[in-house]
């Protein structure tokens, strides 16, 4: 089983943090105008500290599970099909069969392109999430990884996927 470059976790981190000072905001900036406003004339004192309390919690959960996140992603090139391993508090194991991928793209975002890093996305055949995604991979480990698995699939063209 391959693990992802340690450095996803600094885009990971980073994108907790962004998402937690939004929610933050929202949250406490409610709390904000709740208290010095007339909407709700008997807020109570600690309305704003709890929010503040709140926000901050969910951010230090946020930052947590970001780094956990890093520890349980897996994934591994086998005989017929691509096996990921992936989530915190709900583990999620995905099997894609080579013979289903229609095509592979590597991406890197602006955050990635920082980090020297990039994401590889194999779309595959079918409806219901019909792509998977490979993050945390450097350039070079992306576009190895493409080619493989565009050679993958054209050797399983004509098998069938079950």
């Amino acid at each position: 089983m391959e693990r992802l470059t340690p450095r996803v976790r600094v885009v990971w981190l980073f994108l907790a943090l962004v998402r937690a000072a939004i929610f933050g905001g929202v949250i406490v900036g409610a709390a904000l105008g709740l208290v010095r406003t007339d909407f709700w004339e008997a807020a109570p004192d600690a309305l704003v500290p709890a929010a503040v309390a709140i926000a901050v919690v969910l951010a230090l959960l946020r930052v947590v599970v970001a780094w956990r996140r890093y520890g349980v992603w897996r994934f591994e090139l086998r005989d017929d099909d691509l096996y990921i391993e992936r989530g915190v508090f709900t583990r999620v194991k995905t099997v894609v069969p080579y013979v289903r991928v229609q095509h592979v793209d590597s991406r890197r975002s602006p955050l990635e392109r920082t980090t020297g890093l990039a994401t590889v996305v194999v779309y595959t055949a079918g409806s219901r999430s019909s792509d998977v995604a490979i993050p945390g991979l450097t350039p070079a480990r992306a576009e190895e990884l493409q080619e493989s698995l565009r050679r993958l699939a054209i050797e399983s063209a004509g098998e069938d996927a079950v």
